[in-house]
């Protein structure tokens, strides 16, 4: 709408109340939270990687081995509730919750520069993903670094056209902070075209922001590179134990590994799985074009360029570790991607419906436009059932081998080492610790030392024999696992 509209619109009767906007933002917010609430928390166990996290803040259990490439923000997220109880179920509600107030927060920010509907659709287009649903109310980093890179970018461009220039001059440096404390390294990639940005800022005006991504990104990355210096022996010894977790990070064309894994597995590592239902990717396909088409409209016309190209490049930015530089792949790593195209996206789809001209041609357009859209939702949908039931099994698997660990005699203080020793450890209640693999933290004679002064138990797939180590162990077979546990004799 124009000043022209806004000036000619006719005045409201005396006494009349003012219609209100709708809030589409809130809307899209709330929707959110009630997906994650329905859909996910009720029936999500903890995966994993979460167990490790919040191993590390939880009060009721020893923390397990935290590998180079990890950060402690969301550890930090979840601290004051494991502060408060254990129930997985209380924590998944409280990250459901606040998961969809960073969502309204983050798009909040970009209302006057796309407006109010545009930034609605976008915040749609990325609440409807599946892998946005399904990590919602999970205590892992990459939809907060998501949530966190939205906000950053927005902070930037309205600083840039002066809008509240303090206020958002410190929502700039603290969203690039919380997203290099969520994962350093993609802190650090989301600092680097802002940094470039700021440059191009004429005048005087390019130092305040530049400053804030500056402060920002050492703030944010303070404990991780303390911590680099007090376990790893600086910071370079870190990276390379990273890259070495990593499996080696170099240049590795991981794009055909990301299309594959989008509809999942939630971890493809080794990464040797079929497509499954090519048709529900098609959307992933045309990603990369949907950006460079809005970004040459926006060049075109003049319109929006700032608001259209730092998304993408910060998007693309982002994707350069999870496309180019490791050999495996999971849906969540792109999620920061996915969260910054949706905004240049929105605007687009507006441009293409005011370019058709005839009323009644753009009234059938627009109703195609919401039928498609309603049909990728269901898709995502579709595939959200499907990997939610897998994490619940894979979560069902851990309480098991937990509670078969327990029926043998493992109780706190105990051990748990081999396969799956974090997460069925955790939900045992004891520590774990491995002799080998990305999770090495001890020796077999330092683990033997140990077992012989607490419950201990090496976990192995079914049929694969004992550890070196638990040789003369003895054998215990957990149904419903295909897992083996020996315990000392």
């Amino acid at each position: 709408m124009t000043i022209l509209d806004t000036l000619t619109r006719p005045r409201p009767a005396a006494g009349a109340r003012p219609s209100r906007p709708v809030p589409w933002l809130a809307l899209v917010a709330a929707a959110y939270a009630l997906a994650q609430l329905v859909l996910v928390v009720p029936h999500l166990g903890l995966g994993w990687d979460e167990t490790v996290y919040l191993s590390q803040v939880d009060p009721r259990n020893p923390a397990a081995y935290f590998s180079a490439p990890r950060s402690r923000g969301i550890s930090f997220l979840a601290a004051p509730v494991l502060a408060v109880t254990g129930s997985t179920t209380a924590l998944r509600i409280v990250l459901a919750l606040l998961s969809a107030a960073a969502l309204y927060g983050a798009y909040r920010i970009w209302q006057p520069l796309i407006g109010p509907r545009r930034t609605a659709l976008a915040a749609l287009l990325f609440a409807g993903l599946w892998t946005t649903v399904l990590y919602g109310p999970q205590d892992m980093p990459n939809l907060w670094v998501a949530l966190s890179a939205v906000a950053a970018v927005g902070c930037l461009l309205r600083v840039v056209r002066s809008w509240a220039r303090r206020r958002y001059l410190l929502g700039l440096g603290a969203m690039v902070a919380t997203a290099t404390c969520f994962r350093f390294s993609d802190g650090v990639w989301l600092a680097l075209p802002l940094l470039a940005a700021c440059a191009i800022v004429p005048g005087r005006r390019r130092a305040a922001p530049a400053l804030a991504v500056a402060a920002g990104l050492a703030a944010g990355s303070a404990q991780w590179v303390t911590e680099a210096y007090v376990r790893w022996g600086g910071i370079g010894a870190r990276l390379h134990a990273s890259s070495a977790t990593e499996g080696g990070m170099g240049t590795h064309w991981a794009g055909g590994l990301a299309w594959r894994s989008l509809n999942g597995p939630l971890l493809c590592r080794p990464c040797t799985v079929r497509l499954g239902h090519p048709e529900l990717t098609l959307w992933w396909l045309a990603l990369p074009a949907l950006a460079l088409i809005a970004c040459a409209v926006a060049w075109r016309t003049g319109r929006h360029l700032a608001v259209t190209l730092l998304p993408v490049a910060c998007a693309a930015a982002l994707s350069v570790p999870y496309l180019l530089l490791i050999d495996y792949s999971a849906p969540r790593f792109l999620l920061p991607a996915y969260a910054l195209l949706s905004l240049p996206l929105a605007p687009l789809a507006a441009h293409a419906l005011r370019a058709v001209r005839p009323p009644r041609a753009r009234g059938l357009v627009a109703a195609a436009a919401v039928v498609l859209l309603g049909l990728h939702l269901s898709a995502q949908y579709e595939v959200l059932d499907r990997n939610a039931a897998d994490a619940r099994a894979t979560a069902d698997k851990y309480r098991t081998a937990a509670r078969d660990l327990r029926r043998l005699g493992l109780t706190p203080p105990c051990v748990v080492s081999g396969k799956l020793a974090p997460p069925v450890g955790y939900y045992a209640g004891c520590a774990s610790a491995n002799v080998g693999g990305n999770n090495r933290d001890t020796s077999a004679h330092a683990l033997l030392h140990r077992a012989a002064r607490v419950p201990a138990a090496a976990l192995t797939r079914a049929h694969s024999g004992p550890p070196h180590y638990a040789r003369h162990w003895k054998k215990h077979r957990l149904p419903g696992t295909k897992l083996t546990a020996y315990t000392p004799r």
